[in-house]
Order: C-alpha cells, then sequence, then structure tokens
C-alpha cells in the first residue's frame, strides 16, 4: 500500500499550518479520543486544537469511569480557539449528553468550515459514551451541520434502526443516514462477519466503496476516531470529500497494521506508522 498523503505544510516563512478542532472526550489511556485525534492531525502535517467535552478513566481494557464537563465550558472552549485562532475543519466525537450535543451542534451551525461527525455511541469494549436520550438531538440537531457522518454499524443502528448484515444494507443504512441532513454518508463496514473492511461513501447520488483487506490485528483501539480526524485534516487541506476519505482510510489503514499491544486488553491503533515508515 502507497503512503497516504500528508496535508502540506508552509515553507518556514512564519506561517501556520492547517487547522484542525476536535470536539470530543479525552481517553486517558492515549488511543482514542482527543489524545488519538491530536495524534492523527500532527502525523498528517495539521496544527490540532481541542474541545474537551468529557473526562473519561479508561485503559485497554475499557472505560471504567466518564464525567462530562459543563456546556458553559465546552462552548467557551470552542469560542476561544474559533474566535482568536480560526479553525479549517472541525471532528466531533464524543459528547455525552443532550445538553452537550445541543451545545455543539448550534456552535457549528455558524462555522463555515467542514465538519466530521462521528456519532460516538459505545466504546470500543461496548460502554456507552452516549445518553440513549441524547439520540435524538444527535439526528434534529449534530448530523444537519455535517460534511461527512461517519457511523459503524451500531451507531447506524442507534441512529436509524437500520441493522446492517451485507453491503447491500450498507447502501440502506446510508440513506436512512442521510434522511438527518448531512451532506455525505460513511457507513463503515469493519464491523461485518467476513470479507475486507468495505466503507460505502455516498451523498446519495454518488457512490464510492472503499476497501482495505481485513487485518488479524486485534489491536484496533481508536481506529473511529483517528478515521475521523484524518478526514477532517484532509478537508481542512483542500481535499474534496471523496480524496478525503480514501487518504484517511489508507491511514487508518497503516495505523491498524501498526497496532500494537498495551495493557492486558486491546492496545491501540500506531498514529505514528507514517514517520515510523519513512525513518
Amino acid at each position: 500500500m502507497a503512503p497516504p498523503p500528508r496535508v502540506p505544510r508552509p515553507a518556514h516563512d512564519g506561517s501556520a499550518p492547517v487547522r484542525v478542532l476536535t470536539v470530543a472526550g479525552s481517553d486517558s489511556g492515549g488511543g482514542a479520543g482527543i489524545q488519538a485525534d491530536l495524534k492523527t492531525m500532527l502525523a498528517l502535517g495539521a496544527h490540532g486544537m481541542s474541545v474537551i467535552t468529557a473526562v473519561t478513566a479508561q485503559n485497554s481494557l475499557g472505560v471504567q469511569g466518564a464525567w462530562e464537563l459543563p456546556a458553559e465550558a465546552v462552548r467557551a472552549q470552542f469560542r476561544s480557539v474559533a474566535d482568536d485562532i480560526g479553525v479549517q475543519a472541525v471532528k466531533t466525537g464524543m459528547l455525552a449528553t443532550t445538553e452537550l450535543v445541543e451545545t455543539v451542534a448550534a456552535l457549528l451551525a455558524d462555522l463555515t468550515a467542514p465538519v466530521v461527525v462521528d456519532p460516538v455511541g459505545v466504546s470500543k469494549h461496548g460502554d456507552p459514551l452516549l445518553a440513549a436520550e441524547a439520540l435524538d438531538a444527535v439526528r434534529t440537531k449534530l448530523l444537519p451541520t455535517a460534511t461527512v457522518a461517519t457511523p459503524n454499524l451500531d451507531e447506524v443502528a442507534q441512529l436509524t434502526g437500520v441493522r446492517v448484515e451485507s453491503e447491500e444494507g450498507q447502501r440502506r443504512a446510508a440513506g436512512a443516514v442521510l434522511g438527518h441532513g448531512p451532506r455525505w454518508a460513511l457507513i463503515k463496514g469493519g464491523h461485518l462477519p467476513a470479507g475486507d473492511a468495505v466503507d460505502l461513501l455516498t451523498d446519495g447520488t454518488e457512490e464510492h466503496w472503499l476497501r482495505a483487506p481485513r487485518q488479524e490485528n486485534r489491536h484496533t483501539h481508536g481506529t473511529g476516531c483517528t478515521l475521523a480526524a484524518a478526514i477532517a485534516t484532509y478537508l481542512a487541506g483542500g481535499y474534496e470529500v471523496p480524496e478525503a476519505v480514501t487518504a484517511a482510510k489508507d491511514y487508518v489503514t497503516g495505523a491498524i497494521v501498526a497496532g500494537f499491544p498495551l495493557g492486558a486488553g486491546i492496545g491501540p491503533v500506531d498514529h505514528g506508522w507514517l514517520s515510523e515508515r519513512n525513518g
């Protein structure tokens, strides 16, 4: 597999690299959430910034605790970054509660920058990261702000009731997700029982089927966060949606191949694999 591109950085003239903002929860184990997003942005050549929505106690075995921040703190972090530094793309992850979903959606509604919504519902280990009563706010408030929505199959079922067991089911799922307002839907097929890891990207008119060999490596913590952060980074760098998603899938596939054991459970993908490959 050819390595994915990095977003071009400016010449050494004092100008800044592209600026990407993640609005998500903190993973104390460093494999997912804010930590994965910032590592991904750096690996791909961007300046990453963060709005922390929740703090989790989390390791390779699961999530031992989660505490959401007040909406006022989330709003203040966002305004602090957006009003001074500016953002060229935003990625959202764990938002936890109805109030936080509505707060973030209102902030995003005023942006012209592209938005990647990863509608995080559960952790890799099955721990809930979104209150059940917040699902309606995700559907009606958050998804309409999205340039690209990136649900996995469990999140598709949560949001739409569509249960996917085949590639044809991904097409139905995409239609259901697009019905909630995002410009593009990326239906991730990594949870299908067999075959390649197949994702469907569509805006309802054109379709892009993205395939990668399924990897045997079990150390895949942070794949969803990493993919969405990579898409946002490429969008910030001026890529069109299909090209951004294709490059991001190449990046996350390489990170999965290089995923490593950590602790007694599921280890993380390797966000630094590009640097390691290039010496």
